[in-house]
């Protein structure tokens, strides 16, 4: 019974895919992974808790170079299988629905390569500043010194991700970090750098509030 409730909720956001303008190709690859997810989702009550936790099962099995695809179609997809028609009219209007397969992605590595490169790597002011106020606000939250170590290298880790993206902006963030993350073999690793890239965000993109986002949500959600 509840498959009907999938397959209805996958037309009705292809559907909304082919009135955005996506070319056959994504409408294919998004079709193609929902699919997959649906067998995830069968039998699941409608929570948020329980889509995130078939997601994470479902991504163990999918390609590296598939996670940013099959990522951004498990967020898009989230309201429609939910029935939150008011968010369905949000994505509706927002004129940065993605449609569109992205141009560029970071350099292979491992995270063995990243890691190492901490050791030597400059950073310029401009990729220090975001650094040194979380930094800042880590420790005006009272975290321990090895809380903040532990995030500032996964931040700077998200930096180098982004180093040669040629616009700075959300979709570049997302993009890095959604070929980061299948570089992290170890579940709890994951989680950590989901909850440093949702914190560091604010700090990157230069919102004032960023302060008062940091050591609020511990749960690495890969819905970003």
């Amino acid at each position: 019974m509840n498959k009907i409730r999938e397959n209805e909720a996958i037309q009705a956001y292809t559907k909304l895919l082919q009135n955005k303008g996506a070319d056959q190709d994504v409408l294919n690859s998004r079709t193609s992974f929902l699919k997959k997810f649906s067998s995830y989702l069968d039998k699941r009550e409608l929570d948020g808790s329980e889509y995130r936790e078939a997601l994470e099962i479902l991504m163990e099995a999918i390609p590296a170079d598939d996670w940013h695809a099959s990522l951004t179609a498990a967020r898009e997809f989230y309201p429609f299988w939910l029935q939150d028609i008011k968010a369905i009219a949000a994505f509706n209007v927002n004129p940065g629905f993605d449609v569109t397969q992205p141009s560029w992605k970071p350099l292979p590595a491992s995270l063995k390569s990243l890691t190492d490169s901490l050791e030597t790597e400059k950073f310029d002011v401009s990729e220090n500043w975001p650094v040194k106020a979380y930094s800042q606000a880590l420790r005006q939250e009272g975290a321990a010194q090895l809380l903040v170590d532990t995030r500032i290298k996964l931040a700077k880790i998200i930096l180098i991700r982004l180093r040669d993206a040629p616009l700075k902006n959300h979709k570049s963030y997302r993009v890095a970090v959604d070929h980061t993350l299948p570089l992290f073999h170890i579940k709890q690793n994951r989680r950590l750098f989901l909850v440093v890239v949702r914190e560091f965000y604010h700090f990157w993109s230069g919102n004032p509030d960023a302060s008062n986002m940091v050591l609020k949500d511990g749960s690495g959600n890969m819905l970003l």
